[in-house]
């Protein structure tokens, strides 16, 4: 029986360690100390009573039989992610490891006259927001690597009918044993979008405005607009920009649900110039990923492989998960003018990678570069019986954006303007190549009488020829020495005026 919804959630009264639980399979766990507890659950450690083993490998949840966090993420694995399921799709898929929890068990319990519903899982370990906290910032390479293993998730769950809906650093947690895994845990929140077939259609209800976590959630769940599978991507969007910069730009504005909104709105609408001036250098691949999110029609499957090219462009193969970023932030080179051509930089990056996605691509995917293209592409591999799309305004409203944000993509590479990128504190900065040239500052940018004056021409060669040293000067410390030489000449001229007087 489904717990009420307008139920008021409890945390549960705890339970004591050693009581043995008798799942639904008829198998028996015994209860060992608490480890932590949630919004309204609490979780222990588990053994299993044929297998008894000092080092616990399964942990339970345990809820209030009327709460609903613990029964929605129960139906999530009964539904979608069995063992079974979830061994087939990583070998269909070549993956090396799926990062969803497993799951081992389910029953009902009683203590002291109310009822516990109980889930076994498998025993995780220390989660992304505490090493966050440890270390601020993550390394570039380490934000992409989490990215895609996400989107390993976020395919398989999606393809199962479900979105997760709450991405967060406090919601992965590494493995136990092997903690260069990642999983992403946590499926109180998740929704099913499109039960047997049928997309849920778009409404949006001011009543549900804002839900999930204010700091992450997508702009459909403040619109209070069912979950769909590009919600799940936009979060984890913003994620990865929050965990690359150590900030996003309306953390403080948490209390005001719309002042964020409006703030994620603008961040979105001004893509890719506003992660580029909100983020370190080597944001490029978040940007343009966000731009493919951001784009996606309400009840569009993604092209999740074009969305791993974005964040691996190279095709790298995943290695360990690093998270300290001492050894890059000493080794970073230390440039003379740091704010001169970042964004510039960071924005040709943004180009190349373009380029390089549309020269690995099939004929079919270059045929897709437009996500109104990829629609029509993608089109017979939605599920059967969808609804129509967004209404006619959003829709037209993304197709302008899109085309917009292509246009800034190849404009602001030729931009004459130079400007850098908004640099944090403690964030990570990865080295990159400055496209300047010698003759990058123009005469027209020295004094004027630096271009007008021949005689001062002339005592510049006769410096070239005598010391050679002239080529090595940069156009700044030649205006300096001009300025200098006819300062020290005029002084000298007065010195010898006054004397001649006196």
């Amino acid at each position: 029986m489904p717990p009420r919804k307008n139920e008021k959630y409890k945390l549960p009264v705890p339970l004591p360690e050693g009581q043995v639980l008798d799942d639904t399979e008829g198998k028996q766990w015994i209860l060992g100390k608490m480890i932590g507890s949630g919004g309204f659950g609490l979780i222990y450690l588990a053994f299993p009573t044929n297998k008894p083993d000092k080092d616990a490998r399964h942990v339970i949840k345990v809820e209030y039989q009327e709460n609903g966090p613990l029964f929605s993420e129960l139906k999530f694995y009964q539904r979608a992610a069995k063992k079974d399921s979830i061994k087939k799709w990583i070998a269909l898929k070549q993956l090396d490891y799926l990062g969803i929890p497993l799951f081992y068990g389910s029953g009902i319990t009683e203590f002291k006259g109310r009822s516990y519903r109980f889930m076994v899982m498998e025993r995780l370990g220390i989660d992304l927001q505490k090493i966050s906290d440890q270390n601020g910032t993550f390394k570039k390479s380490t934000v992409l690597q989490l990215g895609i293993r996400m989107l390993d998730v976020l395919e398989y769950i999606h393809e199962n009918e479900y979105v997760h809906g709450d991405i967060k650093a406090a919601n992965l947690l590494l493995g136990y044993r092997n903690p260069d895994r990642v999983y992403l845990a946590d499926y109180g929140l998740s929704y099913r979008y499109c039960p047997s077939g049928n997309h849920k259609q778009y409404q949006e209800n001011p009543r549900k405005g804002h839900n999930g976590t204010i700091e992450f959630t997508s702009l459909d769940a403040h619109k209070g607009v069912a979950l769909s599978r590009r919600s799940d991507l936009e979060i984890l969007g913003y994620c990865l920009l929050r965990w690359l910069c150590g900030k996003l730009p309306w953390e403080r504005n948490l209390k005001d649900p719309v002042a964020v909104q409006t703030a994620k709105t603008n961040l979105l609408d001004e893509l890719p110039e506003s992660v580029l001036k909100w983020a370190p250098s080597g944001s490029s691949e978040i940007a343009q990923y966000l731009l493919c999110a951001r784009d996606l029609a309400y009840d569009e499957k993604p092209n999740y492989q074009m969305l791993r090219k974005i964040l691996n462009p190279d095709g790298m193969p995943l290695g360990p998960l690093e998270f300290s970023t001492k050894e890059e932030s000493l080794n970073m080179p230390a440039p003379n003018n740091p704010k001169v051509d970042s964004r510039k930089a960071t924005t040709k990056q943004v180009n190349q990678m373009q380029n390089r996605l549309i020269g690995k691509q099939g004929p079919s995917e270059r045929s897709a570069e437009s996500c109104a293209a990829r629609r029509r592409v993608q089109g017979e591999e939605e599920p059967s019986g969808l609804p129509s799309r967004d209404p006619p305004q959003e829709s037209t409203r993304r197709r302008q954006k899109y085309c917009e944000s292509q246009e800034c993509l190849n404009a602001v590479k030729n931009s004459p303007q130079i400007s850098s990128c908004v640099q944090l504190p403690n964030s990570f900065y990865e080295p990159h190549q400055y496209f300047t040239s010698p003759d990058m500052f123009s005469k027209s940018r020295s004094p004027s009488w630096y271009t007008d004056a021949s005689t001062t021409d002339m005592e510049v060669t006769e410096l070239e020829s005598s010391t050679g040293l002239w080529h090595t000067l940069s156009e700044e410390t030649k205006s300096d020495v001009y300025y200098y030489g006819i300062t020290i000449v005029f002084l000298f001229i007065l010195v010898c005026l006054a004397l001649y007087f006196l």
